[in-house]
């Protein structure tokens, strides 16, 4: 992973920030880096997330998938990072085997998916810490039920991922299925490079040890300085725009295979950040797609935006067919690939020719040694924002209150903050 930030410096965006201020701003960048350091040293909760390249064990996890190696679909239950992380790898690479990811809890939308599968020849994977997530739970059920009507034993078909204790633990040891471990120390949304991401991964038949391997080379850049690290050069620049008024940032990747790599930076990038009305509120897109109906705001709207950009420098290519229409005719002598990279950097220039802060992330190309180096540069970039800007990187208070509040509301406790939903403020403007 190589970042580019010549385009958030002030001499060529409002908001910018000066290459003294970068200068200076690395000295906090040194301070953090110790905090880091120290927390991965000693496995502290949160920190332990960057030690994960060492510490998994990828044949761990192909032992576990292997009663459903040969699965023609996989069908993974869980809801955040127990999905996102997974979603993010599977996605980006390409597998004979379909995927499905259930982190959501519309019916129609479960309910389609499982109809439109072989379930004869698809494997469960289903990931929660606790064990007790209440959309997670619901979904598993939900599955089971589709498996048992369908005469297909759910038990043969099924890997669990979870914590040490729990629902899902005492499941897995009374049928004896294949289980592995959430790992200690590591939020969910961090979780990705673990037995938690890598399972689907497994199952579709992807190199885990070159994941592994492409963030174990991104480990080995961090230091003590923003000039000589990716990832950190990535994380002190979203915080200095933030500081000067860039309080979004939209992830534009370059690459179709990336788009759910953006929805796993969402997660990372909110949940991470958003606290004591701090943190960048990220924005996700797809180039081309999206210059077509995004860029417009992002070149002359409010300048409250910075815009990463995720390019592959290599890939594969298709040519265009020569065409009989004269206006047309130059798109002969070029290819697929030459129009996206034309476009990327004709979007690129034209926010900097108006002033906008964007900053570029290069990847050599999209395969699992770039894509793990991509998911701990930017698990070590959110990591560092954290530390600049003084919060708790590793806490979710605030998801945990309507995680109360929804238990409560299905009379699963006594939540004081189920009573909170029969306080709605009301305006009605009705028919």
């Amino acid at each position: 992973m190589d970042v580019d930030i010549g385009n958030a410096l002030a001499l060529v965006a409002s908001p910018g920030v000066s290459r003294g201020s970068l200068e200076r701003l690395d000295e906090q960048v040194a301070d953090a880096h110790e905090r880091i350091e120290d927390g991965m040293a000693d496995g502290e909760h949160g920190y332990e997330a960057l030690n994960l390249p060492q510490r998994t064990d990828p044949d761990e996890i192909r032992m576990a998938v292997e009663p459903v190696a040969d699965a023609e679909a996989l069908i993974t239950v869980g809801i955040g990072g127990s999905a996102l992380g997974a979603a993010t790898i599977t996605e980006a690479l390409d597998s004979d085997t379909e995927t499905v990811y259930l982190d959501n809890v519309d019916p129609a939308w479960v309910s389609n998916r499982l109809e439109a599968l072989p379930l004869e020849e698809t494997a469960i994977n289903v990931v929660s810490r606790s064990g007790t997530t209440a959309e997670t739970l619901a979904n598993f059920l939900v599955v089971r039920e589709a498996f048992e009507d369908a005469g297909v034993d759910w038990t043969e078909r099924t890997i669990v991922t979870t914590g040490d204790s729990g629902p899902l633990r005492d499941l897995s040891d009374r049928h004896d299925l294949p289980s592995l471990k959430v790992p200690d120390g590591v939020p969910g949304r961090f979780s990705a490079l673990s037995a938690v991401g890598m399972v689907a991964a497994a199952v579709c038949g992807h190199d885990l040890d070159a994941l592994l391997e492409g963030a174990a080379a991104e480990a080995e850049t961090l230091s003590g300085s923003l000039f000589d690290c990716p990832a950190y050069a990535y994380g002190a620049t979203s915080y200095a725009l933030d500081a000067r008024g860039a309080g979004m940032n939209a992830m534009v990747p370059y690459a179709e295979s990336l788009e759910t790599y953006s929805e796993w930076f969402a997660q990372l990038w909110a949940e991470s950040l958003g606290k004591d009305d701090l943190g960048q509120t990220p924005l996700r897109a797809l180039g081309v797609t999206d210059q077509h109906s995004q860029l417009q705001l992002y070149r002359a709207g409010p300048r409250d935006k910075v815009v990463t950009f995720v390019t592959p420098r290599e890939a594969d290519d298709r040519a265009i067919p020569d065409t009989e229409v004269d206006d047309l005719a130059y798109l002969g002598d070029a290819t697929l690939g030459e129009l996206l990279d034309a476009e990327f950097e004709a979007t690129e220039a034209s926010l900097a020719a108006a002033g906008r802060p964007n900053v570029r992330i290069e990847l050599e190309r999209v395969d699992e040694y770039e894509l793990g180096g991509l998911l701990y540069g930017m698990e070590a970039a959110c990591v560092l924002a954290g530390e600049l800007y003084g919060v708790n990187t590793f806490e979710q208070p605030a998801v945990e209150w309507a995680k109360k509040a929804t238990r409560g509301l299905l009379g699963g406790g006594e939540f004081e903050e189920a009573d909170a939903v029969a306080e709605k403020t009301e305006l009605r403007v009705e028919r």
